[in-house]
């Protein structure tokens, strides 16, 4: 039997008595209260369908982080007013614009994602056979070895005067910049996987004569897949922290550039959406990597 959780339905219950409080000379905040009704409906759906109780309290626990998250924001911008109002706007007049903004930040978003993809499968494209290469030759990963660790943990942004200089555009510059702050992860860390794969299983898959062919993509790469995906997701973060500063190479849209634009002017209220937007963004990217993650290491379980 289900246990229903108390603390999130009692925090949502708090939010909706806040909202609908009335008060002289304000209307209900008609968008917050439909952003806390549709998070609380994707409750309600992750809580009826996961099948194990941590999942269930893990959902709760999210939930409730938002709703007090929310409660927190509406009562300190609105009701009583203990934040500065022009660097912290209500919540109802961020949904609002938020809205009324949409479709010029996903316009943005396609010339975002061009720069992201560009750059990171750039890296994913190069970095993962040299990677296995290097792990799987011993003679060369002690020759490389000390190179990535000078080289890789260098700040890919300080790269970006030679990016302007030497490259044609500032788009192969942007996508250059993201490039480098993903390919050293995927690099590392499949040199790594390769090199830490147990000697036993390699001497086992050569009692069969298998062909190098065979053994470095039947043997080595799903053995060197966990830290591959490890490699692959801290790159993929590298590569979202890195568009922001790509953006700011010549370009005048973006969700990063977006952010920074708005914030020249100081126009919080923007500058929140433009938040809120590169949050959601990143959450479905986030979502769809982990999918791709557990499908190929599927074999664990």
């Amino acid at each position: 039997m289900k246990t229903v959780p108390i603390v999130p339905n009692l925090l949502f219950v708090a939010l909706l008595a806040a909202l609908l409080w009335p008060v002289a000379g304000e209307s209900v905040p008609n968008h917050v209260l439909t952003v806390a009704v549709v998070i609380h409906g994707i409750y309600l759906l992750r809580f009826t369908c996961a099948r194990e109780e941590s999942s269930r309290s893990s959902a709760g626990d999210a939930a409730a982080i938002v709703y007090l998250f929310l409660l927190f924001w509406f009562l300190a911008t609105g009701r009583f007013v203990i934040l500065d109002k022009m660097l912290f706007p209500k919540p109802e007049g961020v949904l609002h614009l938020f809205v009324t903004e949409l479709p010029d930040m996903l316009k943005g978003l396609g010339n975002s994602l061009i720069l992201l993809v560009s750059g990171y499968l750039l890296a994913l494209g190069l970095a993962l056979p040299l990677g296995l290469l290097v792990g799987w030759r011993v003679r060369l990963f002690k020759a490389i070895n000390p190179f990535t660790k000078v080289l890789g943990p260098i700040p890919p942004i300080v790269y970006i005067p030679y990016a302007i200089a030497l490259l044609p555009s500032f788009r192969a510059a942007s996508i250059f910049v993201i490039f480098i702050g993903a390919f050293w992860p995927i690099f590392i860390n499949t040199v790594h996987g390769v090199f830490n794969i147990p000697k036993g299983l390699i001497d086992s898959a050569k009692v069969l004569n298998l062909k190098e062919r065979t053994l470095l993509f039947r043997v080595i790469l799903p053995g060197a897949m966990p830290s591959i995906c490890t490699g692959a997701t801290l790159a993929l973060v590298f590569s979202l922290v890195m568009l922001a500063a790509a953006e700011l190479i010549g370009a005048n849209s973006g969700i990063g550039w977006y952010v920074k634009n708005f914030a020249d002017f100081a126009d919080y209220q923007r500058v929140i959406v433009g938040i809120i937007f590169i949050g959601i963004v990143v959450t479905a990217i986030t979502w769809g990597t982990e999918r791709i993650e557990r499908h190929l290491l599927r074999w664990r379980n």
